[in-house]
């Protein structure tokens, strides 16, 4: 009888920004890395800021964005790690504020209580990361062990490193 090895687990939690477009790219590397993958996006994001329907079938596994009802059945594992990317101002303030009001964030508070790896990919505009409620958001988050990515500058020809989340988590 052979033995079934499982890959571990990734939760890829996509936000609203125009780069969750290309959210596919992070998704195939982790595929590459030996990962299974599951998205979980915020209601926003899950609203046309990326291809639902490519991601579900590249994963093979529906996208989530919001609550399961009381005996609805879990369709992912628990996490191995998490990844968050991009990582929104809303999302970033409200995760570390413990603001549980969307399956997202509420996935990245509990994945902190269950000593899970997270790792984060902000992108956020300049004149919103300087404000002081993001700068305490980020000290809070890494006090947690949460590990960030330098910010994504943007700009033409800018490239998101949607493998360095990956990389951050140091599988």
């Amino acid at each position: 009888m052979t033995e079934q090895v499982q890959k571990p687990f990734l939760y890829v939690v996509v936000c609203a920004a125009g780069i969750a477009a290309d959210v596919g790219e992070l998704i195939t590397a982790a595929q590459e890395r030996d990962w299974e993958v599951g998205v979980i996006a915020t209601p926003v994001a899950a609203n046309g800021f990326f291809d639902t329907a490519a991601v579900a079938a590249r994963t093979g596994r529906p996208i989530r964005s919001a609550w399961r009802t009381p005996g609805e059945p879990r369709p992912f594992p628990p996490p191995d790690a998490v990844v968050v990317a991009p990582a929104t101002f809303n999302t970033v303030n409200k995760w570390a504020a413990g603001l549980a009001d969307t399956l997202a964030v509420a996935t990245l508070c509990e994945a902190y209580g269950l000593g899970v790896p997270i790792a984060v990919l902000p992108c956020v505009a300049d004149a919103l990361a300087a404000h002081p409620a993001y700068q305490d958001s980020l000290i809070r988050l890494r006090g947690m062990g949460v590990r960030f990515a330098p910010p994504f500058a943007g700009g033409p020809g800018a490239e998101f490193g949607w493998e360095q989340a990956l990389d951050l988590l140091g599988r």
